[in-house]
């Protein structure tokens, strides 16, 4: 009864302050599990047929001839806007109590990002944006340790902040930009460009977590094919938090290691020769859309090398997340075979790095290529209601015993959304790994389509698995949350 006093009845009340003034707000994402862009409340949600559908970007208007290069080839589409400047972002708002051991306020963030865009001379257009987050949890917490409060607080960040232009048959973009090659819904495989903010794990929409990159990036379409070259001088990468944060992703690697102290990134220098490029070629056969990359970059995702430094004539463990040199090879596939929707990724990475939970290596890490796939259907269901699911499988050429977390072998997904009345949808996303003793991920949800622009969510993260899991490793962050979102 106590647990649920201190997270039921605050939810409630902070729910009924959203709905008393949510009647200036517009409706959000209806799939922010998957970053899936919205359909209206009273129509049911059509199937994603691009990747401006499935990652919420702002689809161009229909052609009344023949389709776009961007439309045939189901790219993002390079919007002709007028001189005058427009803007438009959203609000998202969230609530989360972690109620096992012990139970905490985890989140009461706000984010308010802006956007804006335009055209700054004939034929050269420009996209400026920024998102602040603020969150109270971490203003003066006795849970969270102090360097967690000063990372988590307030955060100021630019994201796509980039021009526009043509010349003849090429497109070319510079600036902080979204670099999406990925096919499947939901997950990372193919989407090798991204860097991510992992501080919540991979619980936010997409529009939240993935981090943009500073690129030119130049695009070139034949008659059937299109090709894609990309060049980062100055690469990001993923945000981990600080060490105490609620999802650092440390795991088993410190144990047995009483003293370890955890180092801040080591993320590499901003040089010509650490900067990160790439090239992608897809095109249309008989209704597939295949595509094929190759991406030479330093890893996106930090591994914890380990460190034996002498303190006072006491040997200290230290744990520094450093940043390999790694290339990364691929496919993705497309098709609609009108029973379903079927996608599909391959990835081959050559030089990651993994840490292990033995003390037997020098630095605690090995370094290993693998290979990963994942197929996705899209299942044709009844109107009001969508199925989505994916069978995937790593591969870790070499000895994979103590490489922590677990995340080789066979794995699943399924994601199912039914409207029950014409403004209440049911969620629910599962994640099971099917090689590593129940290893998953459950998150119910409950979107409330308030307005015709709001969404208000009430929903459960479920954690479960062995410690040293990809999902188990967070057994103890079990969370109920309300969420509000607002586009304009």
């Amino acid at each position: 009864m106590n647990w649920m006093m201190r997270t039921i009845v605050p939810a409630l009340l902070w729910t009924a302050f959203c709905a008393a003034h949510v009647d200036a707000f517009a409706q959000a994402s209806r799939d922010e599990l998957f970053g899936v862009s919205p359909a209206k409340p009273e129509t049911p949600p059509p199937e994603p047929r691009s990747r401006d559908e499935l990652f919420g970007t702002p689809p161009a208007p229909p052609a009344e001839s023949q389709p776009s290069r961007g439309e045939l080839f189901g790219l993002e589409e390079k919007e002709e806007p007028a001189r005058a400047f427009r803007w438009g972002g959203f609000y998202n708002g969230q609530l989360a109590y972690t109620h096992s051991h012990p139970g905490h306020w985890s989140r009461a963030v706000s984010r308010l990002q802006l956007e804006g865009r335009g055209e700054l001379v004939p034929g050269v257009r420009y996209v400026v944006s920024a998102r602040a987050d603020i969150d109270p949890v971490y203003f003066d917490s006795n849970f969270y340790p102090g360097r967690v409060q000063d990372d988590q607080d307030f955060e100021f960040m630019l994201r796509e902040n980039y021009l526009d232009f043509s010349a003849g048959d090429w497109e070319f973009r510079l600036g902080r930009q979204h670099i999406i090659w990925g096919e499947v819904v939901g997950l990372f495989f193919a989407d090798v460009v991204s860097a991510r903010d992992q501080r919540d794990f991979i619980l936010p929409s997409f529009d939240v977590i993935r981090i943009p990159q500073w690129a030119a990036r130049a695009e070139y379409f034949g008659n059937d094919w299109h090709a894609e070259l990309v060049w980062i001088p100055y690469q990001s990468y993923d945000e981990i938090g600080r060490p105490g944060a609620e999802f650092y992703p440390a795991g088993l690697i410190a144990d047995d290691i009483p003293d370890a102290v955890f180092a801040s990134d080591d993320r590499p220098a901003r040089n010509v020769s650490n900067s990160a490029w790439g090239v992608r070629v897809n095109t249309l056969v008989d209704g597939w859309d295949l595509a094929a990359f190759y991406y030479r970059s330093h890893s996106a995702t930090p591994t914890f090398h380990r460190d034996i430094v002498p303190v006072n004539g006491t040997p200290i463990a230290v744990f520094t997340p450093r940043h390999a040199r790694i290339w990364q090879a691929g496919a993705t596939l497309s098709k609609d075979l009108g029973a379903f929707v079927l996608r599909g990724e391959a990835v081959y990475t050559d030089g990651q790095r993994y840490s292990v939970d033995t003390l037997d290596d020098a630095d605690g890490v090995v370094k290993r290529n693998s290979f990963d796939y994942i197929l996705g259907f899209d299942i044709a269901v009844p109107a009001d209601m969508r199925l989505n699911i994916q069978v995937f499988h790593r591969h870790i050429f070499g000895d994979a015993d103590h490489i922590v977390p677990k995340s080789d072998g066979f794995g699943a997904s399924v994601w199912i959304s039914h409207k029950i009345t014409p403004v209440l949808e049911p969620q629910l996303l599962w994640i099971q790994s099917l090689s590593h003793g129940g290893d998953r991920m459950l998150r119910p949800r409950l979107n409330w389509y308030v307005t015709q622009n709001a969404t208000l969510a009430f929903g459960v993260d479920i954690f479960a698995g062995p410690d040293d899991g990809f999902f188990g490793r967070y057994n103890n962050r079990d969370r109920v949350y309300a969420e509000l979102r607002y586009d304009f």
